[in-house]
């Protein structure tokens, strides 16, 4: 099944290093947040990637045009560098696609402007790229499959608790009290669709919003909602999270697998 990821938002919240690399670029331990997000895809056995570019795409196409899985993982050298034995994980045998979508697109623009690529598809996944989880993929497309509607999200809780201040007219602080989001579910960021979906899509709207409020209303959405890990990298905070597990080897979005390294296998670029 085709995996699209969204790369080429401008990762304003996140500054402090979109300035300088596109945001599924930034490091989450030794390799990108996408690579994790593809590491993911790849575990569940999808493994042919259409990553949609905008924002600094050179970017992200220097990683995969230059990578070298020996960097990341351990290896035994001989024969003065000309042979190289990788102890982790065979590489892994991604097809990615890299199309320019332009740098101002919303996410519905991107989807559409790849449409092409997946019309002949059954169903694809999709993914902001910037967002990590440990729900059961192949129970979320088993359920999307048996659904026979046309999108399905992952639903998820929010992870953070606020401080509300109740005030009064004059600027007097009442009381404060944690915010409850037990009943809450929010998008998080992980899709199942079919090509019909197109059919509910027009020019520049935004996926969630005008696409899917048409699918609502003809009841071809649904939620899956999970109750397990998830977390985005919306801020440097979220980035010190993530880092944090995986440098004390934490990684539940890669349940059954070895500390992640691999390589990546054939690639098409356009």
């Amino acid at each position: 099944m085709k995996v699209v990821l969204f790369c080429g938002g401008l990762g304003t919240r996140i500054r402090e290093y979109s300035e300088a690399v596109p945001k599924p670029m930034i490091p989450i331990g030794h390799q990108p947040i996408l690579w994790h997000v593809m590491q993911y895809y790849s575990d569940y056995g999808h493994k042919d990637f259409l990553l949609c570019l905008g924002y600094k795409a050179n970017i992200i196409k220097e990683f995969f045009l230059n990578y070298r899985p020996q960097i990341y993982a351990d290896c035994v050298i001989s024969n003065g560098g000309g042979d190289v034995r990788l102890l982790s994980e065979p590489p892994a045998d991604w097809r990615v696609t890299l199309i320019d979508t332009g740098i101002w697109r919303n996410i519905g623009e991107r989807l559409y402007a790849v449409r092409e690529h997946l019309k002949d598809e059954e169903m694809f996944l999709a993914n902001y790229s910037d967002g990590l989880t440990d729900v059961d993929l192949d129970d979320m497309v088993a359920r999307f499959r048996a659904s026979g509607k046309l999108a399905c999200f992952l639903a998820v809780r929010p992870p953070l608790t606020y401080h509300l201040a109740d005030i009064d007219g004059e600027g007097r602080v009442r009381k404060f009290t944690s915010s409850d989001t037990s009943d809450i579910w929010i998008n998080g960021g992980y899709f199942l669709m079919r090509p019909q979906l197109f059919d509910y899509m027009r020019e520049g709207e935004e996926l969630v919003l005008d696409p899917f409020a048409r699918l609502i209303a003809d009841d071809q959405l649904m939620a899956y909602k999970h109750e397990g890990f998830w977390r985005s990298m919306d801020t440097l905070k979220d980035r010190q999270v993530l880092e944090d597990m995986v440098e004390h080897g934490r990684t539940p979005w890669r349940p059954s697998a070895a500390p992640a390294h691999a390589g990546i296998g054939a690639m098409a670029v356009r």
